[in-house]
């Protein structure tokens, strides 16, 4: 099929939504598929992809990153943040942490909850998830078994986590089986999309098996720079295929760019906050006042200890060791290159005003920044920490009518009072749990923020200087029905258009209190359906934990 040809569906950005639908619509042998990526691709020898414990690699390089900064955060001193997502096919799942957990059901009650939107509850979209992923193990109540997604469970094999696990107990939290089971407030082994020591990301589950069908196009380098319209209905798109302006006709556009390319691409289009659009010249097609507005992300810090034992995975880190790791993953997808050492962490409510955990820790055995930096030689181990259920709320902008300029980011970090509240509570909770005797043996005092920070401000000090995205933002184009909402809870059809749909973060209403990506591929396998027109997944109920106070 050239690429020249009019397709049933244009999918926009090939990251982790838009891997599945292409994998889904395209089951349908008549129904005729284009994908667009902006970045390259991501062929089987690329180790920054492919090898678990490179997941550092990509962050930053325009290769495989976008490479966003939010605007100066009034909150955090004036700091611009800067933002990793995916440009490669696989999007962000092909550079991301590979933490496979799909939040707490209270969220989805939440989403359920608001006007239009009862089948976006818990019991609707457990079927989804399920159907997503393969678990081995597990209540299969609430997991699959032969879904495209295969996860393995982080072995946990270093005695920091199992000192971690212990000082969990002490501290008052149980030890669980499975974190996306039918409890979440405790402490156990993560879910990890890591298949046979190798990255596991959305192209690889869901679109490489695909690509041989007739009806799938797929088309790498190429930047979508408008949504065409006649009228109100989308009826292709515009854009530059390295460099070249190109352009593609579809019975219907579906925007899977995530929560910052899908409602600047919007935007761009028409299709967005009227006087915004005016001021960049940009003809409205509809007026959305919620295109970019309800910008949701989770900040973390890291609480950094020295290690006395020389058990950590510091010495990993050494350059000298790097050959033989290489050797022992290329080989035998083995040793400390083939895990992203992600493998365990914990839930914990900070306070007993809310009704479910609203605080994630990840526990790592080294001390390390995302871009690779240590800040101690020796042996060390940390937790990245942070509150998951903020009430702050952040916008989208762009910035001109140029889609190669990126927009204006303002997450509004740390600007509420319950925030600052919950952020001080979640660093003495971080505090507390480290500082029990099971920690014991191996605690050589905190290097991270360190024990001169002891006050609420000095701790609110230290976040403003040193928290980072944990790189989840979502719901810039909320489902809903009222008018502050982007796309209908019903379709996914974007409000005021006909044609146009979004499937991705961005459609979250609500942020969920784990890591995005498992939500997000639910929500790509539920919206498959809706697309099709096939009768959706029956809801399931199975009891789930609720506190108790």
């Amino acid at each position: 099929m050239p690429a020249s040809a009019s397709y049933d569906t244009v999918i926009v950005g090939a990251g982790s939504a838009g891997c599945a639908l292409a994998r889904r619509l395209t089951e349908d042998p008549d129904h005729r598929v284009l994908l667009l990526e902006a970045g390259g691709g991501d062929p089987p020898w690329d180790l920054w992809i492919h090898m678990p414990a490179a997941l550092s690699f990509p962050i930053g390089n325009p290769r495989y990153d976008w490479g966003y900064r939010s605007d100066p955060e009034p909150h955090l001193g004036g700091r611009r943040v800067y933002h990793a997502r995916g440009r490669v096919l696989g999007g962000s799942s092909s550079i991301n942490g590979m933490i496979f957990l799909r939040g707490n059901p209270l969220d989805y009650e939440a989403w359920g909850a608001r006007p239009g939107m009862a089948n976006w509850d818990f019991a609707h979209c457990l079927p989804y998830f399920k159907r997503s992923e393969t678990r081995t193990g597990g209540d299969p109540a609430f997991r699959g078994q032969d879904g495209p997604l295969h996860l393995e469970t982080g072995p946990c094999e270093n005695p920091l986590f199992e000192a971690f696990f212990a000082a969990a107990e002490q501290a008052g939290l149980p030890r669980l089986p499975d974190l996306n089971g039918a409890r979440q407030e405790g402490a156990g082994r993560f879910d990890r999309n890591i298949r046979r020591g190798r990255r596991w990301s959305a192209a690889q589950a869901y679109l490489h098996p695909a690509t041989e069908r007739p009806n799938l196009v797929v088309q790498t380098k190429t930047l979508t720079t408008k949504v065409r319209f006649e009228g109100k209905r989308a009826v292709g798109v515009d854009a530059l295929h390295r460099g070249r302006p190109t352009s593609f006709d579809a019975g219907r556009v579906v925007l899977c760019g995530g929560a910052i390319n899908s409602p600047q691409l919007l935007q761009l289009s028409g299709v967005g906050p009227a006087a915004l659009l005016a001021e960049h010249g940009v003809e409205v097609v509809a007026d959305v006042p919620g295109v970019g507005e309800n910008l949701q992300d989770h900040l973390e810090v890291y609480v950094q200890h020295l290690c006395t034992q020389p058990v950590s995975m510091q010495p990993s880190l050494a350059w000298w060791r790097k050959p033989g790791l290489g050797y022992q993953w290329l080989f035998h997808r083995s040793g400390a290159a083939a895990t992203n050492h992600f493998e365990g962490g914990a839930f914990l409510r900070s306070n007993d005003e809310v009704a479910y955990p609203n605080v994630q820790l990840h526990f790592l055995p080294l001390a390390i920044r995302y871009d690779g930096t240590s800040p101690s030689g020796g042996h060390g181990y940390q937790v990245h920490a942070g509150p998951m259920n903020s009430d702050v709320r952040g916008r989208l902008r762009i910035r001109s009518a140029d889609p190669r300029e990126h927009p204006s980011l303002l997450f509004n970090y740390l600007s509420t009072e319950t925030d600052r509240r919950e952020w001080v509570e979640t660093v003495r909770a971080v505090r507390d749990l480290l500082a029990q005797d099971a920690m014991a043996p191996f605690n050589g005092g905190e290097i991270n923020p360190g024990p001169e920070v002891q006050t609420d401000d000095e701790i609110l000090d230290w976040v403003r200087r040193d928290a980072e995205t944990a790189l989840h933002p979502s719901c810039t184009c909320a489902m809903g029905t009222g008018g502050d909402a982007v796309v209908s809870p019903d379709t996914l059809g974007v409000h005021g258009t006909e044609g146009l749909t979004v499937v991705d973060a961005s459609v979250f209403p609500l942020i969920t209190n784990a890591n995005i990506y498992a939500p997000v591929m639910m929500v790509a396998e539920k919206a498959a359906d809706l697309l099709r027109g096939n009768t959706p997944l029956a809801p399931e109920s199975p009891a789930f934990h609720r506190h108790t106070p």
